[in-house]
């Protein structure tokens, strides 16, 4: 296979060294420079290689049969509140207080949300909101509470760097008080919304209101530190560059060194260890009923962009593919493109299709993706601890 690879155009050889191809094919790291020499490679050798670099992370996984097993979760996300005063210049779904459809969501809303999600095998809600002017801590944790004491079996994903970046400007408290306080109500995991491009310059274009690269990895640090696992994102094809993506990636990278240096340390016979990310999610800019004018990217720039980032984030276990916005076709494509995951049957989703783009799947319709590609399709946890 390698030598297959080997086999390149002259052009493209020029850029890409046989040297800088065996590296990528052995494991080993690579730098922001290396990143966007293999950017330019044909499609389907970028791909070749990230399915190289999955097999190599996960081979070793569930009892060695990581490299044959694809995953995917029962969940729904659930938003608290689409009032929000950011006012990002790419979504469709935040409206202000005055707005007729505006809403909090009451606590029997959810409790049916969950009934609902626990009916059709869910372990977990993805639950965030807007940047609400008014709400108080004592909603949040008496929702927590709530949430945790009537379904102890859920595990609560909630709350985006952005909105804790929120929560502190508006509690006058710090970071750790809060999400300790947060993680004792019931909170069990943190997403990884709200990381678009970590480089302030597009930040300040599409999000000028909203927490910037360094107080986003904050959030992810202290987290890490007080032993909640997230996510990691990127959203991405709209005014950023891909210098500025593998920029990105490299901040994602040195994050999730520093909080897997921390688990090491940690000694072995305390209890709850530091956490870390989870998993790496990349999605493209979805532009519709939005104030961005950018021009938006399609499948193929998301199938190289996801395999780029398979290489880069060598200490990232778990790329998950986003079907959500890219439809089940390319979503399975992507799976050969250094995916190890098919994400969630997304029970209810209102962000991404207030953009425009709804794609709506069946436990059955992943099971039958995966398994169409050859692989064994398991429900799995937050954690990626396989299910049944």
């Amino acid at each position: 296979m390698l030598k297959a690879l080997l086999y390149v155009p002259a052009v493209i050889e020029d850029a890409v060294s046989n040297e800088l191809l065996e590296k990528v094919w052995g494991g080993q790291r690579i730098d922001q420079a290396e990143a966007l020499r293999l950017y330019h490679l044909p499609l389907e050798e970028l791909g070749a290689l990230a399915d190289r670099r999955r097999q190599l992370v996960k081979g070793t996984a569930y009892g060695g049969r990581g490299g044959d097993i694809v995953t995917y979760i029962v969940d729904r996300n659930i938003n608290y509140t689409n009032v929000c005063n950011v006012y990002c210049k790419f979504c469709a779904f935040y409206r202000t207080e005055k707005d007729n459809d505006a809403y909090v969501i009451s606590f029997d809303e959810i409790d049916k949300k969950i009934e609902e999600t626990i009916a059709l095998g869910g372990t977990q809600i993805l639950m965030q909101g807007g940047h609400h002017p008014k709400l108080s801590r004592q909603w949040y944790l008496d929702l927590l509470s709530h949430i945790k004491i009537k379904f102890p079996q859920i595990n609560i994903h909630g709350f985006s760097p952005s909105e804790f970046v929120h929560f502190r400007e508006v509690f006058q408290s710090p970071l750790d008080e809060i999400i300790s306080q947060f993680k004792e109500a019931g909170l069990g995991s943190i997403p990884g919304g709200g990381g678009e491009i970590l480089v302030d310059r597009v930040r300040q274009r599409i999000s000028p209101l909203k927490a910037m690269s360094d107080d986003w990895l904050e959030v992810m640090d202290v987290a890490h530190q007080l032993g909640l696992s997230s996510s990691a994102t990127m959203m991405f094809g709209h005014v950023e560059s891909v210098e500025e993506r593998v920029e990105h990636l490299e901040r994602l990278r040195a994050q999730q060194d520093a909080s897997e240096k921390r688990r090491a340390r940690c000694d072995e016979r305390v209890t709850e260890k530091p956490a870390s990310f989870t998993a790496f999610i990349g999605w493209t800019f979805q532009a519709e009923h939005t104030k961005l004018r950018a021009p938006t990217v399609g499948a193929h720039e998301y199938l190289r962009t996801q395999a780029l980032a398979r290489i880069y984030l060598d200490n990232f276990q778990n790329v998950q593919s986003s079907w959500v916005t890219q439809g089940p076709e390319i979503g399975q494509i992507a799976l050969k493109y250094g995916a190890n995951d098919l994400g969630s049957i997304m029970i209810e989703e209102n962000v991404v299709s207030q953009a425009g783009t709804t794609f709506r799947m069946t436990v059955e319709d992943m099971q039958r993706l995966i398994s169409d590609l050859g692989y064994e399709p398991r429900q799995r946890d937050n954690w990626y601890r396989l299910l049944n």
